[in-house]
């Protein structure tokens, strides 16, 4: 979203009409945020944001006519610029995965509260990356096995990855902005911004979110506790 003070264009999308129905309200009576229309399937979904252009779409998984992953592969390909918030009752590692993997950049179960959807739909729209812990905890369960050893002291950081690279990535893995990180490590913003472009070019990611899964992957993050 542009740094005016226009409000969060938001599409919501599930197959439950009760669920779809409270969303929508529930999103309308938060101040800074517009639901400008609502689907009911992934295919639907698609047709109205080519007709909206909205900020953030927030995505179920299993919908009819097309469902969330395939959806959010047609979004990602056709709307990069949208932001994909998901939100499902499925944290399985499997759905997890292919979701992030299609391009989704958060991830959320549905017992997340409404200041907690509407924090990370504005955060998506802004290039950030939030995970609900249970997907964190998927996510590390599934790409860094317990058995593989994480990277220690005598362990050299991947991809030529500096040690202070390595930690800033894994703040960045735990969802913090990049203020929060350079008040956590006493560093400038721009410092912060430079080791990010490093850490980007290093592991050929191409967002937050990209980043965050290569953190996954390689064991440079652990879970918010």
């Amino acid at each position: 979203m542009s740094t005016d003070d226009r409000p969060l264009r938001v599409i919501v999308a599930d197959d439950q009409a009760a669920v779809r129905e409270g969303l929508v309200l529930m999103l309308d009576l938060l101040p800074g945020i517009d639901v400008v229309a609502s689907a009911a399937d992934g295919q639907q979904a698609l047709d109205l944001v080519a007709e909206h252009r909205p900020d953030a779409i927030l995505l179920d998984l299993h919908m009819p006519v097309m469902d969330g992953i395939e959806a959010t592969r047609r979004l990602t390909a056709e709307h990069p610029e949208v932001a994909i918030v998901v939100l499902t009752t499925y944290a399985d590692d499997r759905s997890v995965l292919d979701t992030l993997r299609a391009g989704a950049r958060s991830y959320l179960t549905k017992d997340a509260d409404r200041l907690h959807i509407a924090q990370t739909l504005r955060g998506a729209a802004s290039g950030l990356t939030v995970l609900h812990p249970q997907v964190q905890a998927t996510l590390l369960a599934a790409a860094h096995p317990a058995a593989a050893p994480a990277p220690g002291p005598s362990t050299e950081p991947p991809d030529g990855l500096t040690r202070r690279e390595a930690e800033i990535l894994a703040l960045i893995a735990r969802g913090m902005t990049n203020t929060e990180i350079a008040g956590e490590l006493f560093l400038s913003g721009n410092t912060v911004k430079t080791h990010i472009n490093r850490i980007f070019a290093k592991t050929g990611a191409r967002d937050r979110a990209q980043a965050v899964r290569y953190a996954y992957q390689h064991g440079l993050a652990t879970p918010v506790q």
